[in-house]
Order: C-alpha cells, then structure tokens, then sequence
C-alpha cells in the first residue's frame, strides 16, 4: 500500500500515522530512536507491508502487471490501490478525504523535529502538489508515477502504469475492494496489539 492507505490504516493517533508514513525510509532498529509512538506506526507499518505482499488478491494484481514492470509491479499497484482508496473515500470514511488530508499535513507541520531527512525533503513538494488527494484522478496517479520513474532514471517504466489502470480499471478496483477489506481487519487487529 502507499501512502495514504498506510496513513488511513493508522487509527486516530497523530503520531502513529507519521511512523506508518515515514516507515519506508527507516532501516533495520533505526525505528528505537523514535517516541513510542511513532515506533508503533513503523512497526504497523511494516505488518501492513509483509501482509500485502504475501496477500493472494495483491499478488493477482501484480501478476498483471509483472511483464512491464518486473520488481517494480508492486510499487506501481500500491499506488494504484491507493487511487482506488482516494476516489472511494466516502465508502471508507465520514470526513471529507481533503479534511483528512489537511490535518494529517498539519500534523507533519507540527511535529517537524520528529521527522526524518526524507520526509522534510519531501513535504513541500506533497504540500505544494496536493499529492494525497490527487491520488482521486488518474492523471494525479500518471503524476505520482512519473516522478517515481524519474527517480529510477526511467528504468522503471513506472510512467506507463495509468495505462494498465486504465486498460484493467474494473479488474483493479475489484481487487482493490476485495483486499483493503481484509486489510482493514488485519490493521485494526494489529493496532491492538501495539
């Protein structure tokens, strides 16, 4: 799952979804030198990622898309997931995806010393370009891959991922549905645990 998924999995808890969200780039017991916390949103984070890979609807999802995008499948129906997410918001949660969005930015703002390196580095460009609730829109998702391609210095061919999405749209979402609710279930276990 990507971001928004991991935040929305995260619960009420502020610090919490900051660990889910800046998990990826915390290596190894790195997670220790952070308030508890955020620990718990790293470690769930972790959980979430280890049951989506293994998960069979997820892997259905990457299969599909394993011959354009070899290891880099998962990370493009991660983001695809969480298109489907933003754009079925209201089947998910009462509050406006934009309302959730605006606090959970706010709370980045004010807890900035917790933050690591990489999510300072890139919270201005997620301010700036809205990236959370531009996952609604397809070409808010061409955007997210573009720039994750560039990253790979277009090795990825992750920049042609809308056009699977498109091709296979009904196929996806269905998966998408299907898995993020059991999913949800397995995250809501997991909070209890932490």
């Amino acid at each position: 799952m990507n971001f928004l998924a991991h935040i929305y999995l995260s619960g009420d808890n502020d610090l919490l979804k900051i660990g889910n969200f800046m998990a990826d780039g915390i290596r190894g017991k790195q997670f220790e030198t952070y308030p508890l916390e955020i620990q718990k949103g790293i470690i769930l984070h972790r959980a979430i990622d280890t049951f989506t890979d293994a998960h069979p609807i997820f892997r259905q999802s990457t299969k599909r898309l394993h011959e354009n995008y070899h290891h880099y499948a998962g990370v493009v129906v991660d983001v695809l997931y969480d298109h489907f997410l933003a754009k079925n918001w209201k089947n998910y949660s009462n509050e406006k995806l934009e309302d959730f969005v605006a606090h959970f930015y706010k709370s980045l703002e004010e807890n900035k010393n917790l933050l690591s390196e990489r999510v300072l580095r890139i919270m201005p460009t997620l301010f700036q370009e809205n990236w959370l609730v531009s996952y609604q829109t397809v070409e808010g998702i061409n955007h997210i891959l573009t720039q994750m391609d560039r990253r790979t210095k277009n090795q990825s061919n992750m920049r042609f991922g809308t056009q699977d999405l498109t091709e296979f749209y009904s196929e996806f979402e269905d998966e998408f549905t299907r898995f993020f609710k059991e999913l949800i279930l397995f995250s809501n276990e997991k909070l209890k645990t932490l």
